[in-house]
Parts: C-alpha cells; structure tokens; sequence
C-alpha cells in the first residue's frame, strides 16, 4: 500500500488527476481515465458503477485498501475521496501497479 500512496501522491504532483466519482465516470465514459482508484468503503451504488464503466471500457481499477477519509488524506483535500481517475500518469508508475493489480484479480 505505501507504493500505491507514493505513486497516487506523485501522479498528483506531476501528471493530470480528476478527483470524486462522478467525475472519475464521466472521465471513464469519454475514455480518458487511464487507471482509476477507488476506496475500499466506497458506496456501494458508486462501487457498482465505477466497477461497471471500468469493466465495460477496460480501464484498470485499483482498490485502495484505505477508507476514502485516507484516500482524501493523501489527495490533501480536507474531505472524504470515494475514488479518482488519472488521466497522465506524469511521472509516477502507477500504470504498472494498475497492470499488477488486474493481474492479481484475474
């Protein structure tokens, strides 16, 4: 989990990140998101969704194994993060963990 937390905190500083669930869908809808991160206490409703669209436009999904309060926490936002798509990685390889992650789920 703490390479997970590097990566997301450096695509942060570095690469392109949409933030919150409805926007990490319509970011996966119109095919930008190229890895998305979800909290493991992520709603349900939200959960099936993102699950879903993920599913059908074969993005990689990650589940963070923190709560979206830590999820939030790593964003520096003062607020609750269900999930979020990185649309550049820029220098982190969080495409990798993403690859490793699916890997391991198949």
């Amino acid at each position: 989990m703490a390479d997970l937390v590097r990566e997301i905190q450096t695509t942060l500083r570095t690469g392109k990140v949409v933030i919150g669930s409805k926007r990490t869908i319509k970011a996966i809808v119109h095919g930008k998101a190229k890895v998305v991160v979800m909290a493991v206490n992520a709603p349900d409703d939200i959960r099936s969704d993102i699950e879903h669209y993920c599913k059908l436009a074969g993005v990689p999904l990650i589940i963070f194994r923190g709560t979206s309060w830590d999820l939030g926490a790593i964003c520096n936002k003062p607020f609750m993060v269900a999930a979020l798509a990185v649309l550049d990685p820029g220098e982190s390889s969080i495409l990798e963990i993403a690859r490793g992650e699916s890997s391991a789920q198949h």
